[in-house]
């Protein structure tokens, strides 16, 4: 038994017209049954949000790397309480922040040219917990239920296209943090570009359809990184690219017994 998972983001057509690199990123970590999954979306108004993007999702993967290989390991397979869960995802915020703030140094850049969202995710056989700083989604399928389950109402600010990013001011002020202490089947991490396909914005449910493929394509693939020709043709199509203009981002996972 095991996660299974593949990442995979890929850039706009409004960015492809005006030359633009894809501002996505995602990625994900296995630690024996530990999952770790992170999507972020540079802010478009941001000159280097892509760094920005890049750089946060790899931050948080190496943070649980090093947490990983510490003799003081914080104890993931076991399940956190809220509190204590917040706690490890403030210290994470922190840390993306304080590497964004050295890159900013570094290179000249201001601070907000590397604004993102950040979405990120823990995962065992028996809990998970996840945050969310912005807009995007998280959505999973309970080990004991066959629904879809969207974690937080993404954050879309007073205004259209506004949302938090993680270089605001009040970034930790309003993270969502959600613990569910039930083993998940199958957990769904995606950016904003993918919204209105997945979720139902008139109640914000999850759109099953969507999500029932992706979850079969795991199910019937034994290595879904090394094929991961299904995944990456749905970002490219046609189909896709006529219903959002948007980068887009997906993160599947499944977790999967022998």
């Amino acid at each position: 038994m095991g996660w299974k998972a593949i990442a995979r983001y890929d850039v706009g057509t409004s960015h492809q017209s005006q030359e633009l690199p894809c501002q996505d990123y995602g990625d994900y970590g296995i630690f024996q049954d530990v999952i770790v999954g992170v999507v972020a979306d540079g802010a478009g108004s941001a000159k280097y949000s892509d760094v920005g993007s890049e750089l946060a999702v790899k931050t948080v993967i190496d943070w649980f790397e090093r947490v990983n290989k510490s003799s003081e390991q914080q104890e993931f397979s076991q399940s956190l309480s809220q509190i204590e869960t917040e706690k490890v995802f403030a210290r994470i915020v922190q840390e993306v922040i304080a590497e964004l703030r050295q890159l900013a140094s570094e290179k000249d850049y201001a601070f907000n040219d590397l604004a993102c969202t950040l979405l990120v995710f823990i995962a065992t056989p028996h809990w998970l917990g996840a945050m969310q700083i912005g807009d995007g989604f998280i959505v999973v399928r309970p080990q004991d239920s066959e629904d879809y389950q969207l974690l937080f109402q993404p954050d879309k600010g007073e205004f259209a296209n506004e949302t938090t990013f993680i270089t605001s001011k009040d970034a930790l002020a309003e993270m969502q943090v959600k613990v569910i202490s039930e083993p998940q089947k199958f957990i769904c991490a995606s950016t904003d570009g993918l919204e209105k396909l997945a979720i139902r914005i008139s109640d914000w449910k999850p759109f099953p359809p969507f999500f029932k493929p992706f979850e079969e394509y795991l199910e019937e693939t034994a290595n879904p990184e090394d094929e991961a020709e299904y995944l990456v043709n749905f970002l490219k199509s046609e189909r896709l690219n006529a219903r959002t203009d948007d980068d887009k981002t997906l993160l599947l996972c499944l977790w999967e017994k022998n």
